[in-house]
C-alpha cells in the first residue's frame, strides 16, 4: 500500500502537567484532542488516562470510560489502549483497561528496561503538583517491568478479546522477544511493530539506529509485520520522515513530544498530526484512513469493542 498509518499518542504518562498547559489531562480534554487528531488525519489514537484532579497517570478503567464513548461517537478512528500505564504500576493494574474494554488495539512493551525521565529536570524546575518532581527524580532508580511472564500474562488475558497489539520495541532485543512470542503462537501476523527511538534506556535516534531496527525486523518477520516508528522529543519528525521514506508508518502526539519546533510548545495533538501529514504527502504518499488501517492490520472492527 502506498499509504501511511499515522498514530497519535494523545497524552501518555511521561510528561507531567506543569510541562505544558496544552497537555490533555481531563477526560473532556483527552476526548476532544483525540477527535481533533483523527480529523487531522490520524487513523489510530493511542490513549492513556489521567486523574483530572492532579494529572497523574491512572489505569482505572472507569476513567477511560469517561472519554471513550465520546471518541467513538464522533469518529471511526482506531482506539489503542495502553497496557504500559506508568512504570510505577503493577502489570495487573496496567492490564485492566485493555482487559475490560476490549479495544481493537492495545500497546505492549516487549521487555523490561531502564526508563529515564530525570533529564527533564534540567529543563523544568517548577511544578504545580507534589507528585511531579518525585516522579521524575525517581526514574533514575526505576525499571519499567515487563518480564516474559508479564508479557505472556497480558497476551493470554486478552486473547479472547481478539485485541491486537501495538508491539513497542525500545531496542533490538525487543524485536527478538516479539519473534519469540510469534514462534510460540501467542501473537499472530501481521505484527504491528512500533519502534521507539530516543528514550533514555532504549535505542538512540540516529539514522543508523532507525535503519538497524528496520533491517532486523525485516530479517525476523519478512512480510509478516507492519512497521511504525516514534521519536521522542526533538527526534519526532525526523524519525517519522525516515520511516515514511522507506515505506514505514508514523506515530506523533504529546505523549512523545511536547514540541512543535525549537522552543515552541505544540498547542494541540492535531498540530503534530498535520505536520507529519505534510511530510508524508511531500513524499508523494497518502495518509491511510481508519478503515484502510484496519484492513492492513487485520483488526476485528470497531463494533466488537467493549465501550
Amino acid at each position: 500500500m502506498n499509504k501511511v498509518i499515522i498514530t497519535c499518542a494523545v497524552t501518555g504518562s511521561i510528561h507531567t502537567p506543569s510541562m505544558s498547559p496544552y497537555l490533555p489531562v481531563t477526560p473532556e480534554q483527552i476526548a476532544q484532542s483525540a477527535i481533533e487528531a483523527a480529523q487531522a488525519g490520524a487513523a489510530m489514537v493511542h490513549l492513556h488516562a489521567r486523574d483530572p484532579r492532579d494529572g497523574r497517570p491512572t489505569q482505572d478503567p472507569d476513567m477511560f470510560r469517561r472519554f471513550l464513548p465520546q471518541i467513538s461517537e464522533a469518529s471511526d478512528v482506531i482506539v489503542n489502549l495502553t497496557t504500559g500505564g506508568a512504570p510505577t504500576m503493577s502489570v495487573e493494574e496496567r492490564l485492566q483497561p485493555a482487559l475490560q474494554l476490549k479495544p481493537e488495539v492495545a500497546s505492549l512493551n516487549m521487555g523490561s528496561m531502564n526508563f529515564g525521565l530525570f533529564p527533564m529536570l534540567n529543563r523544568f524546575k517548577e511544578f504545580k503538583y507534589d507528585w511531579e518532581q518525585s516522579y521524575l527524580e525517581g526514574s533514575d532508580d526505576r525499571i519499567f517491568r515487563n518480564t516474559f511472564k508479564d508479557i505472556e500474562f497480558i497476551l493470554t488475558s486478552c486473547r479472547d478479546n481478539e485485541t491486537r497489539f501495538e508491539i513497542e520495541c525500545y531496542d533490538i532485543g525487543h524485536l527478538y522477544a516479539a519473534a519469540h512470542f510469534l514462534e510460540r503462537g501467542l501473537v499472530e501476523p501481521p505484527l504491528f511493530i512500533q519502534s521507539v527511538f530516543g528514550i533514555l534506556g532504549g535505542i538512540g535516534a540516529h539514522p543508523e539506529d532507525v535503519f538497524h531496527m528496520k533491517r532486523t525486523a525485516d530479517r525476523l518477520f519478512g512480510n509478516d509485520y507492519v512497521w511504525s516508528v516514534l521519536g521522542a522529543g526533538a527526534n519526532q519528525m525526523r524519525v517519522c520522515a525516515l520511516s515514511a521514506s522507506v515505506g514505514g508508518n508514523c506515530r506523533v502526539g504529546l505523549e512523545d513530544s511536547l514540541w512543535e519546533g525549537r522552543g515552541k510548545l505544540a498547542r494541540t495533538n492535531a498540530d503534530q498530526v498535520k505536520r507529519v501529514r505534510t511530510i508524508v504527502e511531500a513524499l508523494s504518499l497518502e495518509v491511510a484512513t481508519p478503515e484502510e488501517a484496519r484492513r492492513l492490520l487485520k483488526l476485528k472492527g470497531r463494533s466488537r469493542v467493549g465501550f
